[in-house]
């Protein structure tokens, strides 16, 4: 089912862009899979960043119009159809509640239901920049369902954990549940086994990439910077600024490089084989 929803995403927002009403060029898209809500309850739906613009079968770049993309109306029916379509390809297994889709009426009547629903799909551009919406979307691709600074507490085989409730003006709330039903809910983002749920399509496609990307900033008049590899330092010194030496305990004390010979209390980052001491500023 997430082979069959990448496939039914990908071909929606391509086959729309070369449509010649629209933009008629050849789009980038970098597609995210999340499946969860703030309440860990299961939520499958992808993320997709796309370039204001695209490739024409001549070789130039054709910018999207200002005020919008693709009409969502239009993006929403043309990927109702796509994902039906593959959907009633699929030879899929049923379980559970849904093991009566063994019937083929039940089935049929399934499909039609679906069909009668308006599939919501949301497009808007990015506020601030478009760094702006790599650097959020970003945080979150390696992430699991629930951090642990999110988990309150664990008491007596119940777990209280924050979320979000977007539905009422985006207020922190508490909920508590069942440690079996937190594992439960927690077990649903598992993907499988070597799942990719990072993929890119269109001028980000993998193959040849890198020839599709210079042509394209050379005709976007887009600065071209040699791309040097950086060090995990490096790029957590980005990420955390001046936090990224603080203890993580008091955020007070500085950590530093040290030596086992001099400081034994020092602690140690398995990531880098670096020990690090703990100075401690005064008064602290």
């Amino acid at each position: 089912m997430y082979q069959l929803f990448f496939r039914a995403v990908s071909e929606t927002l391509l086959e729309l862009g070369y449509d010649k009403k629209y933009l008629g060029a050849k789009l980038g898209v970098t597609a995210v899979l999340h499946t969860w809500g703030q309440n860990l309850l299961y939520h499958p739906h992808i993320h997709c960043i796309i370039p204001s613009g695209g490739l024409t079968g001549d070789g130039k770049w054709r910018n999207t119009r200002k005020k919008f993309f693709i009409p969502v109306k239009v993006l929403s029916k043309k990927f109702r159809g796509k994902f039906m379509a593959y959907f009633k390809e699929a030879k899929l297994n049923y379980h559970g509640e849904m093991k009566d889709l063994l019937i083929p009426n039940h089935l049929s009547s399934f499909v039609s239901n679906l069909y009668q629903k308006n599939w919501v799909v949301y497009c808007k551009p990015p506020f601030g920049s478009a760094a702006k919406v790599v650097s959020y979307l970003g945080r979150y691709t390696h992430r699991v369902a629930i951090s642990n600074n999110r988990i309150l507490k664990l008491e007596d085989g119940y777990v209280t954990f924050k979320w979000r409730d977007y539905k009422d003006a985006n207020k922190v709330k508490e909920m508590t549940v069942t440690a079996e039903e937190f594992i439960r809910r927690f077990l649903l983002h598992i993907l499988p086994s070597g799942f990719h749920k990072i993929r890119h399509y269109g001028l980000l496609a993998s193959r040849d990439k890198s020839n599709r990307i210079t042509i394209c900033k050379k005709l976007t008049n887009t600065l071209i910077v040699p791309h040097e590899p950086r060090g995990i330092l490096e790029i957590l010194r980005d990420i955390l600024g001046d936090k990224l030496n603080k203890c993580p305990q008091c955020s007070i004390g500085n950590l530093s490089r040290a030596s086992p010979l001099f400081y034994p209390f020092a602690r140690i980052d398995p990531s880098q084989d670096v020990l690090y001491q703990i100075k401690v500023a005064p008064n602290s």
